[in-house]
């Protein structure tokens, strides 16, 4: 049996960034990793000459944000696209109304206006809800509070409820009414032409990363912890885990003794969601220009609503869009053909003749993926956003919880992995650190 100062369970940008905060530190620490690569559930693939993000995309809001100044040390390029967090307007977005035709720019500002009004009215509506009320709950006494004629209710109902499905991939009905009470960008959005994954590789340079150890038991004592993991057993004064939600909730993972309650009962109180991407390169670009996404409304919009215009991002011409919440569900069992077709029929209805056959098509797996169980966590009805912070409270000095899931102000982010790896390290050595060291060797 190998003794370290800490073992971290997730080669994750949080298990990563402690692993290297601690390290810096003079920590003997080792990462165990389940999958045969770094990096979590940022994971670029690469492929004929393309680059695509198969997990995390964006930085949502770069102001006052340490990711943006740790990506910049490490000299990571970016693009800004700022219409990741399912705004109205934000930057250009051609809208299509129910029956298929475009939008007037009048048409849109006025539809934009509804929805910053009734932003203000469900801001209270949620401030005053009940223990164990939904989103959808908060939707609806909003509503309720509004003079609107139905089809204008109906356009900002299905907007919002789009909103939960694209930010959390979740039926607002399944999600807690202060499930999105981070929602809230600062500063303009980027993405990543190299690929998001390369964060990773540079916080695992210099680490030791032991890959394709699946962790499945942590014995744990106010003396230390025992690792065991498929490829052999750890000791170690303490354990950084940083393992998603699915795993935590899975029984994959045990523990001896077993967590405390409250411990156990906040991780209840959390899912991991439904939220797949599917990427389409075409030969030609046959939708609007400069615009940053299209939306359709109505009930052609049901499943798929929104597609995003990747194509400065590498010069080919792409469209992104996300099978998230019920559509999630209901193609789970699809093949990616199928897939592609339902979305190109929703195309064809804005686009007709014009549309084009895609010549590559890629659509993800999270919700099958062994080791996360999903693309990220999400808050049920009766958590409170106190929840995320409370994960992370150490136990006995010994156990350490990390992840996006762990941090209350921008849960479900590449951010949050971060900023809670970071704390966890601070916590382990008891003093302030700097997200600048990050970019230091080893």
């Amino acid at each position: 049996m190998e003794n370290f100062d800490t073992v971290v369970i997730g080669a994750g940008v949080s298990g990563l960034t402690a692993a290297r905060l601690l390290a810096q530190a003079g920590q003997r620490v080792v990462v165990l990793e389940a999958r045969d690569r770094i990096g979590g559930r940022t994971w670029t693939e690469r492929s004929d000459g393309l680059i695509s993000d198969r997990g995390a995309s964006w930085i949502h809001g770069i102001d006052g944000n340490p990711l943006a100044d740790v990506v910049r040390d490490f000299g990571m390029r970016t693009v800004e696209f700022t219409v990741g967090s399912y705004q109205p307007d934000s930057r250009p977005i051609a809208y299509y109304g129910p029956s298929g035709e475009r939008l007037s720019d009048a048409a849109v500002q006025a539809f934009v206006d509804d929805v910053r009004e009734f932003d203000r009215h469900l801001a209270a509506a949620i401030a005053a809800s009940a223990l164990g009320s939904s989103y959808e709950d908060a939707i609806e006494t909003t509503l309720t509070t509004l003079d609107w004629n139905p089809d204008r209710a109906e356009r900002v109902r299905e907007f919002v409820r789009h909103r939960s499905e694209e930010q959390y991939g979740v039926w607002a009905a399944n999600l807690d009414a202060h499930g999105l009470d981070d929602d809230t960008v600062e500063g303009d959005e980027v993405v990543f032409p190299d690929g998001f994954d390369r964060l990773a590789a540079h916080l695992a340079e210099g680490l030791d990363v032991r890959l394709e150890h699946v962790v499945t038991r942590i014995e744990w004592s106010t003396g230390g912890v025992t690792v065991s993991s498929t490829a052999g057993e750890f000791a170690a004064a303490r354990a950084v885990i940083t393992v998603p939600i699915g795993i935590l909730k899975s029984g994959e993972l045990s523990f001896d003794p077993v967590l405390p309650d409250w411990l156990a009962d906040t991780i209840a109180g959390f899912e991991m969601n439904n939220f797949e991407k599917v990427f389409l390169r075409f030969p030609i670009k046959f939708w609007d220009d400069d615009v940053y996404a299209v939306r359709q409304q109505g009930e052609g919009g049901t499943w798929w609503h929104s597609w995003y215009d990747l194509t400065d991002l590498h010069g080919v011409p792409t469209l992104l869009t996300f099978a998230a919440g019920p559509s999630a569900i209901a193609t789970r069992e699809w093949d990616d053909e199928r897939i592609v077709e339902s979305v190109l029929d929703a195309l064809r209805k804005l686009y007709g003749a014009r549309l084009e056959r895609p010549n590559h098509a890629l659509v993800t797996r999270w919700q099958d993926e062994p080791y996360s169980r999903g693309s990220y966590a999400y808050m049920t009805p009766g958590s409170t956003p106190d929840d995320h912070d409370r994960m992370a409270t150490p136990i006995n000095g010994v156990l350490h919880f990390a992840g996006e899931a762990t941090w209350t102000d921008d849960p479900a982010t590449v951010t949050a992995a971060l900023r809670s790896g970071h704390r966890a390290a601070q916590n382990i050595l008891g003093r302030e650190l700097s997200y600048g060291g990050l970019s230091e060797s080893l």
